[in-house]
């Protein structure tokens, strides 16, 4: 029995960290980046004004500005972190709303945030992974550096 655990564990652990980084990127992105859809398919009619005056009430920040800002975030950060570009700082700025969300709006939803919360903590710690603008990015500064580092020491 300790056998077949133990070889289903050292299975899981073989699971590439690039492929949760993926799948988690592209589920938190489509969750928020729908959400800001949303938004601007209400803001026409004043949806989504009515839902930042009448339900979501944040503290210190007029229903008008909050709806904005939460539209902006909601269509340009999943953007960042679908491309893999800024990814920590995105997943960042979602998980901060993610708490506003949670703390102001809908206290009682901890299953759906805490979800969120996993998935924007495991960007921000371990990054976007291999298929990502970051990593490319990365790559081209390292060659660069590496490039300046050869020449310096050829002189």
């Amino acid at each position: 029995m300790f056998s077949l655990i133990a070889k289903a564990t050292a299975l899981f652990e073989r699971i590439p960290g690039d492929l949760i980084a993926i799948v988690a990127r592209i589920g938190i992105a489509t969750t928020f980046l729908r959400s800001g859809l949303l938004k601007v398919d209400g803001w026409s009619n004043g949806n989504t004004l009515a839902l930042f005056t009448d339900e979501y009430k944040l503290p210190l920040i007029p229903p008008e500005i909050a709806a904005a800002m939460a539209t902006a975030a909601e269509l340009s950060m999943p953007l960042f972190i679908i491309a893999g570009f800024f990814t920590r700082f995105a997943a960042l700025a979602l998980l901060i709303m993610t708490l506003v969300i949670e703390i102001f709006v809908y206290p009682n939803a901890f299953d759906t945030h805490g979800v969120w919360a996993a998935a924007l903590l495991y960007l921000i710690k371990y990054g976007p992974g291999v298929a990502s603008l970051d990593n490319f990015v990365g790559a081209l500064r390292g060659s660069f550096a590496g490039q300046m580092k050869r020449s310096s020491s050829i002189a």
